[in-house]
């Protein structure tokens, strides 16, 4: 299990991030672009999700295509998934209650990856990976 603070520390370990207050609530940022932001479900979400809707907190996290999209909601369902408010765009939902340590650790940092200025992104690889 996971939480708030767990996200926070994550990102903070990764060049030039800063975190804010969204509508909803945290939003971590790299440059300025949201990375991670928390995303409460809306009653169109719970509707779409029947039964597997989760009860606790819940992640939006970016990621690096759509094909990467559709790989972790299949790989890592229930834990990682989406809904249709989401479709088209490169963006995941994360049961924060039921994710596993390293995988939030995996999703954190492919969306610094993913949203971060392509030349921090390689600088970052190159000495940190």
């Amino acid at each position: 299990m996971a939480g708030w603070d767990d996200v926070a520390r994550l990102v903070a370990a990764l060049p030039e991030t800063g975190e804010g207050a969204g509508h909803q609530g945290r939003v971590w940022t790299v440059r300025g672009r949201t990375l991670v932001w928390e995303r409460p479900l809306r009653r169109a979400d719970r509707a779409a999700l029947g039964a597997a809707a989760p009860e606790g907190d819940v992640l939006c996290a970016w990621v690096a295509d759509l094909v990467a999209k559709e790989a972790l909601t299949a790989e890592e369902a229930p834990v990682v998934f989406t809904t249709p408010h989401f479709d088209g765009y490169a963006m995941v939902l994360v049961d924060l209650d039921a994710v596993d340590p390293a995988l939030l650790d995996e999703l954190v940092r492919g969306a610094w990856l993913a949203r971060a200025p392509r030349r921090l992104a390689r600088a970052f690889l190159e000495g940190d990976g």
